[in-house]
């Protein structure tokens, strides 16, 4: 079982940077893969982007590529999603989640995870 709490979220313009934090409970976090994942008004939850639980390997959407870094500090039980050159279009709930301990995939679909945070508002202005 972990539990995770996301933090970071505002409002901010376009073009300027905001940096998400989720920190974990619970031990082992290294066994977790990691995901992030967003949900705008009246749309589905997508996936943003996704990380070994070693950090070695990550992947991204393609609506974030070359913008958003996803990284994780194991010894601080957190990942971190950093948001460069936003856009409006990135003004949605950001979630973290993690996948099984045991599950070392990278995931891209929701339903692979196991685990969810209670969510940022991230939102930004034209």
């Amino acid at each position: 079982q972990v539990q995770l709490v996301e933090s970071g979220g505002g409002l901010v313009q376009a073009g300027d940077s905001l940096r998400l934090s989720c920190a974990a409970s619970g031990r082992t976090f290294s066994w977790y893969a990691m995901g992030w994942f967003r949900q705008a008004p009246r749309k589905e939850r997508e996936f943003v982007a996704t990380i070994s639980g070693s950090g070695v390997r990550t992947s991204y959407a393609e609506s974030v590529k070359g913008r958003f870094t996803i990284s994780r500090d194991n010894a601080k039980n957190t990942v971190y999603l950093q948001m460069n050159s936003l856009k409006p279009e990135d003004t949605a709930v950001y979630y973290c989640a993690a996948r099984n301990p045991g599950d070392y995939g990278l995931g891209f679909d929701s339903s692979v995870y196991a685990y969810w945070g209670q969510g940022t508002q991230v939102t930004v202005s034209s």
